[in-house]
């Protein structure tokens, strides 16, 4: 069996090994694909592992041989699922190998903006504290979260664990989600998202990018906030209006932007959001420790033995 990897930097840039996957065919692996070469190096697989590069319609015709497509991720929306299925391709994802790591990272994100330990960090480096009359300083408030409002929209795994994360620090925590008030947890309080917006302190995004929701943080949700508001996007770039958020920065409406994730990745120089104030941005990263790539791998390879043995496992078409 031939399996095929068109894109494996981003899951392994050289510290995992294969094993689990070459246990069951020849493996071959990209660290990158352009679309003009998916036919080339997939022609001959009968399965495809792969995490941005998107297939359709027009590759599947060219492809007869594929059976099995596994997603090196949670969202599945690089392949229209669909036409899979009219071609007899199985899509496989894996779901909530990051929920541990994306929670941290967002509370990573909330404390950057609060705490301010990379800016003050930089200024001891530069000497400010050994020049300093006094025994401490500081140039920005340092915030705490007791008593903060901050509105979760999105209460699936990531959302719930960020509640379950920040409830310890007795922060107010609302929900915008699906769930009925009595299937949230104790202390959780379920909103509409006019309201989160309208009086949370901190609204942190937590819910998939779908036609309907996108860039839906537009510059009528953002007029309606709190002035300050303190804006978290772990989820995907494109449910905010890239412009829009940049423009309340500068207007302060926004008090800051906290984002592992942007509208277009990696970003063109002039991407509104790395030209405006008070951002705290990293480059997609909140997934990727050692552990949940270990993770994701190994129920890849769960995936791929269940297909062999005529079983379904995490199909999402």
């Amino acid at each position: 069996m031939n399996i095929v990897f068109l894109d494996s930097h981003g899951l392994n840039p050289g510290d995992m090994s294969f094993a689990p996957i070459e246990a069951f065919g020849t493996l071959t692996t990209y660290p990158r694909t352009r679309p003009e070469e998916v036919i080339e190096r997939a022609k001959d697989a009968d399965v495809l592992m792969l995490n941005k590069v998107r297939l359709g319609e027009a590759e599947f015709q060219q492809l007869p041989r594929l059976r099995l497509i596994l997603i090196a991720a949670t969202g599945y929306d690089v392949v229209d699922g669909a036409a899979a299925r009219r071609h007899g391709i199985t899509v496989c994802n894996v779901p909530a190998y990051s929920t541990l790591i994306v929670a941290q990272h967002t509370l990573a994100l909330i404390l950057a903006a609060c705490n301010h330990v990379e800016h003050y960090s930089a200024l001891c480096r530069e000497g400010r504290w050994a020049q300093s009359p006094d025994f401490c300083f500081w140039d920005r408030p340092v915030r705490e979260l007791t008593g903060r409002r901050i509105a979760i929209v999105g209460f699936g795994s990531i959302g719930s664990k960020v509640a379950q994360i920040l409830l310890p620090l007795e922060a107010e925590i609302l929900a915008v989600s699906s769930k009925p008030q009595e299937a949230l947890p104790q202390g959780v309080r379920k909103v509409t998202m006019e309201e989160a917006f309208r009086t949370a302190d901190v609204v942190t995004l937590h819910c998939p990018l779908t036609p309907q929701n996108s860039a839906f943080v537009n510059a009528a949700l953002l007029a309606t906030v709190r002035p300050g508001l303190m804006l978290i996007n772990a989820a995907r770039g494109g449910l905010i209006n890239d412009r829009d958020v940049a423009d309340a920065l500068r207007s302060g409406q926004l008090g800051c932007y906290c984002a592992d994730v942007l509208s277009q990745e990696p970003p063109s120089p002039d991407h509104p959001i790395l030209s405006a104030p008070n951002v705290y941005l990293t480059p997609h990263i909140a997934w990727a420790s050692l552990d949940a790539r270990n993770r994701l791998f190994s129920v890849m390879a769960d995936n791929l033995k269940a297909f062999l043995e005529g079983g379904k496992l995490n199909v999402v078409n």
